[in-house]
């Protein structure tokens, strides 16, 4: 059964729409932080754009990197909330969480018609 939109609670709210708490602007620092590095952008672009809407860690690993370096930057971007993970046989599959904002199509860019 697929997760409908509707369900999914945002990581936090719209930049534009109020201001966030204190505990909400430290999850979304850690998600920008995460998404600051080039190499992480590039997986995390890989991922988000994926036309399953998840993609195997064979898939993305071509980032001009070696495969530790993937796996750390993958982990960054899990322990940031960015992504989540399912080991299938040998293989690890990534996605998107629902609940960040790029996800659901809120680019953080909307602020920046202010």
């Amino acid at each position: 059964m697929p997760l409908l939109q509707s369900e999914v609670e945002p990581c936090c709210p719209p930049l534009a729409e109020r201001p966030l708490t204190t505990e909400e602007a430290e999850r979304a620092a850690l998600m920008f932080k995460a998404l600051g590095d080039p190499v992480r952008l590039r997986l995390f672009s890989a991922v988000a754009s994926h036309e399953s809407g998840e993609a195997c860690v064979c898939d993305i690993s071509d980032v001009g990197v070696s495969q530790p370096t993937v796996s750390h930057h993958v982990k960054k971007l899990k322990e940031a909330g960015l992504l989540s993970s399912e080991r299938r046989g040998t293989w690890v599959y990534y996605r998107v969480e629902p609940a960040v904002p790029a996800a659901r199509g809120q680019a953080p860019t909307e602020a920046a018609t202010v």
